[in-house]
């Protein structure tokens, strides 16, 4: 069955009387008359139940009732904390957070896992049962600030960027006034951005990169250039890359950076699943995410402005990319993967591997001469125009095989690892928006959200359409296809053998991940 998106809950969240906060209703349950304590957990859950329920469903990649399961334990297990003391101020994240270490945990468990079937899928919890982390190495700085916040500034953070919700809802979680909140959000921004400076700093592991603390803040924050030394010293170190993307999404997109370090795991699919980013459009909830500030600030264009003004690595440069590869989805995705995030105005890919090898800009190698493939665009043809997509093979880094269909291609068929041919099924368009389309059956594409994981053939679906994200892939400069609908996940082989499923797993930047495109000449010949 397809992973349901989570359905959109409306705001504010109701239970309590205005001015009666979470802590009010919390203190109720310390030592309380249990018929206080009761009503307070009921008016509790009445608030944050739906939000909590909708990150379960992405979490387990399922919205069965395994979903109201893990949410009611969770619950329960902030609850007990919050009645022998533990503050209640800023309580959602600190909930959401409990859903996914309980679906972790359960999923960790082979006799639980064994009991609730909706814990073994790929995209949930067998997922994150594999994850070496919840949290991406290029958001510690993020993380570790917004654990340092006081708590105020952390639930009107948080409810207003990632929630997108109007500041009457924090303002009526915490039980203030509306305007008080309002200037504690625009405070609590400014301290969330200096801790990250200040962590990048505490967390510096060269003396270099404690120099650079400055110089790399002050700009990124007044808009200005990036001094020669600077962007020099961006190229080399990964780390303050790192930081520099961190610090770029104070000019827009701040609700992005804080999912991603408080959740980690389906951050983007939660903040897609918020009634306030249900914007209309072309692009739904995605280009909502993109563009929404909850409490204003700046565009995400700024951001892309302040992203140009960072160098990509040295070994990006030298060799031009034709413009289909220049969407800002390919830029941010395929630099993300080298240097975390960092967007140049005019992407330029170098002719050489880590290795000293030769590599064509997706970072897969021809097997015909050497020369690379682009599968977002195909030579000239003879009326010197564009020919259409390159039909091409995937071939896995690991194993040698190729993507291939299990049987004729049709709806719903699976796919697997084969030895690689000229086979119709075995070849591939890589389109300028992302779809992978089968050459065998232009109308078919690939399909990583239909079947739980299990990635199979399905109708292709035009880029605005409730499936657009699920047939659509980014390609990094690795060769790892990420999906879309969430790119901390990766197509790869369930195993090296012939005739393993192709899945999708928890995106570990390994070798079994990598997809080398080939073209079908090379298949013919060999």
């Amino acid at each position: 069955m397809p992973t349901p998106h989570p359905r959109r809950s409306p705001y504010p969240p109701p239970g309590g009387d205005p001015g009666e906060s979470d802590e009010v209703l919390a203190t109720r349950l310390r030592g309380r008359p249990e018929s206080e304590a009761a009503q307070s957990v009921a008016l509790l859950t009445a608030r944050h139940w739906a939000s909590m329920h909708d990150y379960a469903t992405v979490c387990l990649a399922s919205s069965g009732p395994t979903a109201a399961m893990v949410t009611a334990a969770a619950q329960h297990r902030v609850l007990d904390r919050i009645a022998l003391g533990e503050p209640a101020v800023a309580l959602r994240p600190v909930l959401l957070v409990a859903v996914r270490d309980t679906v972790r945990e359960w999923a960790a468990d082979d006799r639980t896992a064994d009991a609730l079937p909706d814990l073994q899928k790929p995209a949930g919890g067998r997922g994150m049962r594999a994850a070496k982390t919840m949290t991406p190495d290029n958001r510690t700085l993020a993380q570790r600030s917004f654990r340092s916040l006081p708590a105020l500034a952390r639930c009107v953070l948080w409810h207003v960027e990632v929630e997108a919700e109007p500041i009457s809802v924090p303002a009526g979680l915490l039980g203030i006034d509306p305007d008080i909140a309002s200037g504690a959000l625009e405070q609590a921004r400014d301290t969330f951005r200096q801790g990250c400076v200040h962590a990048h700093q505490e967390l510096a592991p060269t003396k270099d990169c404690r120099f650079y603390n400055r110089l790399l803040d002050v700009p990124i924050r007044r808009g200005g250039t990036l001094l020669p030394d600077v962007q020099q010293h961006l190229t080399d170190c990964r780390y303050c890359r790192n930081a520099a993307e961190q610090l770029s999404h104070f000019e827009g997109g701040l609700g992005t950076l804080l999912a991603e370090a408080v959740l980690g795991w389906g951050a983007r699919r939660y903040l897609d699943s918020r009634p306030g980013r249900a914007t209309p459009g072309p692009r739904g909830g995605r280009a909502a995410r993109r563009g929404h500030r909850g409490g204003g600030g700046r565009s995400g264009g700024s951001r892309h402005r302040l992203l140009s003004r960072i160098p990509a690595p040295a070994r990006l440069t030298g060799l031009g990319l034709p413009d289909a590869v220049r969407s800002t989805r390919t830029l941010l995705t395929g630099l993300g993967a080298v240097s975390a995030g960092v967007l140049v105005s005019v992407l330029i890919a170098g002719p050489s591997t880590p290795d000293g090898g030769g590599t064509d800009p997706t970072g897969a190698t021809s097997a015909a001469g050497g020369g690379g493939v682009v599968p977002t665009e195909s030579p000239p043809g003879v009326a010197g125009l564009p020919t259409g997509p390159e039909q091409t093979l995937l071939r896995n880094a690991a194993s040698g095989l190729c993507l291939d269909t299990r049987g004729e291609p049709r709806d719903g068929v699976g796919t697997r690892l084969a030895p690689c041919s000229a086979r119709w099924s075995q070849q591939w368009t890589y389109e300028d928006d992302g779809l992978l389309r089968s050459v065998a059956d232009p109308g078919l594409c690939l399909d990583s959200h239909k079947d739980a994981g299990v990635v199979v053939l399905a109708t292709c679906a035009e880029e605005n359409d409730g499936r657009g994200d699920d047939v659509r892939y980014d390609l990094t400069v690795q060769g790892e296809l990420l999906p879309r609908w969430d790119e901390q996940l990766a197509l790869a082989p369930a195993g090296p053998d012939a005739n393993a499923d192709i899945v999708v797993r928890v995106r570990d930047r390994a070798e079994g991940q990598r997809w080398v495109t080939e073209p079908v000449e090379s298949a013919e010949d060999s």
